[in-house]
C-alpha cells in the first residue's frame, strides 16, 4: 500500500513562509504525479498545486500562483510545497495526494488522485 505523510505545518503570521513536505512510501514514487490540496474549515477541499512524475510539468491554483512552489525529490520520495507571502485565507488543512502515471498532464481534480495523506494544519494569523 501507499503511504503519504505530510509535515511542516504550523502557526505563522501573514507574510511569513512555510515549507510543507510529503514523504511517500510503498510504491515507486518516481512514477507518480503528486498534488497538494487544502481544505479550510467548513469548506470543500480545493486544488493547490500539482507536479508530474519527472517534475517537468507543474500547475497551480490562481489563488497561490506566484507565491507557492511545488517541487519533488524522487531520490528522497518526497514532494514539497514552498509557501511564501502567506495570507490568512491560506489557513487550511493541507493534503498531499498521488496518482501513478507517466503522463505529464496536470491533474487538478480530487478524483484524479488515488491516495491521500492525513493532512497538516497551516494557520496564518493576520
Amino acid at each position: 500500500q501507499v503511504q503519504l505523510v505530510e509535515s511542516g505545518g504550523g502557526l505563522v503570521q501573514a507574510g511569513d513562509s512555510l515549507r510543507l513536505s510529503c514523504a511517500a512510501s510503498g510504491r515507486t514514487f518516481s512514477s507518480a504525479a503528486m498534488g497538494w490540496f487544502r481544505q479550510p474549515t467548513g469548506k470543500e477541499r480545493e486544488f493547490v498545486a500539482t507536479i508530474s512524475w519527472s517534475g517537468g510539468s507543474t500547475a497551480y491554483a490562481d489563488s497561490v500562483k506566484g507565491r507557492f512552489t511545488i517541487a519533488r525529490d524522487n531520490a528522497k520520495n518526497t514532494v514539497y510545497l514552498q509557501m511564501n507571502s502567506l495570507k490568512p485565507e491560506d489557513t487550511a488543512v493541507y493534503y498531499c495526494a498521488t496518482r501513478f502515471t507517466y503522463s505529464h498532464y496536470s491533474y487538478t481534480e480530487r478524483n484524479d488522485y488515488n491516495y491521500w495523506g492525513q493532512g497538516t494544519q497551516v494557520t496564518v494569523s493576520s
